[in-house]
């Protein structure tokens, strides 16, 4: 825990331990020059491009992966009455709410590290395995990208992996990809942007071989989504002295997107490397770990936004059907079809009637990508959708 409790002096430490000031500075003029508008210069577009690219005003945004449905009135409750304590740094809360999560999952507050959201656990990931020149990070494709292409920023290669018929993560073919210069494989299971699982025995089988080889990251953003998270997660394998790295948020289910709350389960060793290139809990809000702790307790809840978002993806996937379209069958809160015409003539049209999505190009079909919104949302969604499908 020592090692979270300072920030100034855990970025500072980090970065010599990491080889002096000259690496440092190279990260920071390397992050500096992180493209964020890049809307319509694909393949790096974001989630956050697009929003900021996009107009501010729309009767249904569905380019994000957000849960409209959240935070709970519990975790708005809790954030109201952290506010009186708020001037205090919230140390032992955060505590609190680790030794929460980690008895939940049977591991210890040392094997878990909190960050605003995950991107600052891929942030960190990307720093810690692209150090040793010439290493390379693989990935399926497509896959979220955070990770990989903040490696490749970096100067690291990523060996990008095809996706398989059922367009998901080819685990053979990634497995096959490793070389002695890979420092990592990065995982999204489910996957984004194809909302597909992995098998969960397939997965296990991959990580124990494929873990004492090199370090595998599984990010689990959308496992919430799946009908038995406990039975898919890979958590399980931290417990068992596996090598690898497991990514939570609450920014999809718990619909924290805003509040910024995530957090990884690593072994104690790994999550104190990671650490180095983190503010942990500090970069968190005091109002935010408190909601994260009501939101977190409160299955109700979580049951009916589930519920309701797997109403309004059904109610999706009829109003494909009935324009005559197919779509890749989702374990997550947004769904994919392939376009019968360009995706970005159809993103730019769909934006002009007040709708808001996602389009990708890849196994040479133009695809689009839509979040599951509020029920009206995908009304709205639908009556565009039939004016130009």
């Amino acid at each position: 825990m020592t090692n979270t409790m300072d920030r100034r002096k855990l970025l500072k430490t980090g970065m010599l331990m990491a080889g002096g000031l000259s690496l440092a500075s190279g990260i920071i003029n390397k992050l500096a020059a992180r493209p964020v508008n890049t809307c319509y210069n694909y393949p790096r577009i974001t989630d956050a491009s697009v929003v900021l690219e996009g107009p501010k005003e729309l009767k249904a945004r569905l380019f994000a992966n957000e849960n409209p449905f959240g935070p709970s009135p519990k975790a708005k409750q809790a954030i109201q009455d952290a506010m009186a304590q708020s001037y205090q740094y919230p140390f032992i809360f955060a505590r609190e709410l680790m030794q929460t999560i980690a008895d939940a999952e049977g591991l210890l507050p040392d094997n878990l590290m909190l960050s605003a959201g995950s991107s600052e656990i891929l942030l960190a990931a990307a720093i810690l395995f692209t150090q040793k020149p010439g290493s390379n990070i693989i990935s399926g494709d497509p896959s979220y990208e955070d990770l990989p292409s903040t490696a490749q920023e970096m100067n690291a290669t990523w060996k990008k992996i095809p996706l398989t018929a059922e367009y998901k993560l080819d685990l053979d073919a990634m497995e096959k990809a490793i070389d002695g210069n890979t420092s990592l494989v990065y995982i999204c299971n489910p996957n984004n942007p194809t909302a597909t699982v992995l098998d969960v025995e397939k997965l296990k089988s991959f990580v124990d071989r494929v873990s004492s080889r090199v370090t595998l990251f599984i990010d689990e953003a959308y496992i919430d989504y799946l009908d038995d998270p406990k039975a898919n997660t890979m958590i399980g394998a931290i417990k068992t002295g596996k090598n690898i790295i497991v990514a939570r948020t609450f920014s999809k289910l718990h619909g924290f997107a805003g509040l910024r709350v995530g957090y990884a389960f690593a072994q104690i060793d790994m999550i104190k490397k990671l650490s180095m290139y983190t503010t942990g809990f500090a970069g968190i809000s005091a109002t935010s770990l408190h909601a994260a702790m009501a939101s977190y307790q409160d299955t109700e809840f979580l049951k009916g936004a589930l519920q309701k978002t797997r109403a309004s993806k059904n109610y999706l996937y009829e109003v494909l059907k009935k324009e005559g379209y197919e779509y890749v069958p989702s374990f997550t809160n947004f769904v994919i079809f392939p376009l019968k015409m360009d995706s970005r003539q159809f993103v730019t049209e769909m934006e002009k009637r007040g709708v808001g999505v996602r389009f990708w190009q890849f196994n040479k079909k133009e695809w689009c990508r839509v979040s599951i919104g509020r029920m009206d949302e995908m009304e709205a969604f639908a009556a565009a959708f039939k004016e130009i499908s």
